[in-house]
């Protein structure tokens, strides 16, 4: 009989309480200081630190320590697993998805399929909590695996920044294209690229219109009649987040499952306070 886990990693946000329903394994990923000091995401460091911490300086992030996913991978097949799936942040921000296929053909007795989710946050959370329904509803490690490149396929999602700054500090836009976004306030609207990469995907000026246009990108993605799920982040915007998900929600209310997350401390990183996502997963 087969016996299933799913793992993901810290970047995709999913609440708690959700990892403990379906049992999802989570590994950190590791976020650096100036002074030498080493903190795993979401077990020694917090979102809300870590924007205490740009105040003075931009952590450096890594991916999961390979011991930790040996060491995982290792506890899954003592304790009686045979399968295990892996849905990872893109690999446009990390090599997370490329270290865990290395590490798991060190534990060969155990057959791991890992998934690049060429998104992060909500986007690569949202598909590692449906691959855990479905090991809930009994389907097989086959079926399941079969239907994942299609549910990462129609996975959406937006998120804005509210300040381009730290974006410019690590070295993501240059000076200029963040000091004119200051001036002219500027809120850009990005998304994950097919090569799993963020882009911009619109500009939007001044925070009124902001959480309008999050949605307006989610209408695209919306048919009549058509099944799906809705997500809502936020990065240390606690109110808007809560605006924007009334108004997600108002907007499309037949929605199966609604995800709100609170944005991980790698993330936070680059991205600093004041970030909105909205997403949508089809699943038809």
């Amino acid at each position: 009989m087969q016996k299933i886990a799913i793992i993901t990693d810290s970047c995709a946000d999913i609440p708690q309480e959700l990892i403990q329903k379906y049992g999802i394994h989570v590994l950190p990923l590791i976020i650096r200081t100036a002074d030498g000091r080493e903190y795993r995401d979401g077990v020694d460091i917090t979102a809300a630190q870590v924007y205490e911490l740009l105040k003075t300086e931009i952590p450096k992030t890594s991916l999961p320590s390979s011991d930790d996913a040996l060491a995982l991978f290792q506890r899954l097949r003592d304790e009686g697993y045979t399968h295990a799936i892996a849905i990872m942040l893109s690999s446009g921000l990390s090599g997370t998805a490329n270290m865990m296929r290395i590490v798991a053909q060190q534990v060969p007795e155990l057959e791991v399929a890992v998934f690049d989710s060429l998104s992060g946050s909500i986007g690569c959370g949202i598909n590692a909590l449906e691959a855990a329904a479905a090991v809930e509803r009994g389907e097989s490690f086959t079926a399941i695996t079969a239907r994942i490149p299609g549910m990462l396929e129609n996975t959406h999602v937006f998120f804005s920044v509210d300040t381009l700054e730290y974006l410019m500090k690590g070295g993501r836009i240059g000076k200029i294209t963040a000091l004119a976004g200051t001036v002219l306030n500027i809120k850009p609207i990005v998304s994950f690229m097919p090569d799993g990469q963020l882009g911009s995907v619109e500009k939007v000026r001044g925070e009124k219109l902001l959480k309008e246009h999050l949605c307006n990108q989610v209408k695209k993605y919306v048919t009549p009649g058509c099944r799906y799920n809705l997500l809502v982040a936020d990065g240390g915007n606690p109110e808007g987040g809560a605006q924007l998900q009334e108004m997600l929600g108002s907007m499309f209310p037949n929605y199966e499952k609604y995800i709100y997350v609170n944005m991980d401390a790698t993330l936070s990183c680059y991205i600093g306070p004041g970030v909105l996502g909205a997403g949508i997963q089809i699943l038809d």
